[in-house]
């Protein structure tokens, strides 16, 4: 798969560096622990870097906190689901909020989307 050399480096130290929000998901997502899928974080892929993603299932799983509440940030996003839709992927996008405020029902919702 295509990417932008310089995100594999960025991709890395965001793996280091994550949120609070990101490491909850991924102690869920990791080892297989959700419904044995293999999840990776910090995924480059083109021009972009993904939050996670499930190769086998084309699913991408972004996190996103009130930094994407702005008109900008939006149109950015926006064009990060167009081209990882036109890779082939399914993105799936929840708030901070929604970790915080009910992890399980985040969980169902990505076990859904593979069935």
């Amino acid at each position: 798969m295509y990417y932008n050399s310089k995100n594999l480096h960025n991709a890395k130290q965001m793996r280091s560096n994550q949120t609070p929000h990101e490491h909850i998901l991924w102690e869920v997502l990791r080892a297989k622990r959700l419904n044995g899928l293999k999840f990776k974080r910090q995924v480059p892929i083109g021009n972009y870097i993904a939050d996670f993603v499930c190769q086998d299932k084309m699913i991408i799983i972004e996190l996103d906190g009130s930094q994407h509440n702005t008109d900008e940030k939006r149109f950015y996003d926006n064009a990060r689901t167009k081209y990882f839709n036109a890779c082939g992927y399914r993105v799936l996008r929840f708030w901070n909020s929604d970790i915080d405020s009910n992890i399980n029902e985040v969980c169902e919702i990505i076990i859904n989307s593979i069935l």
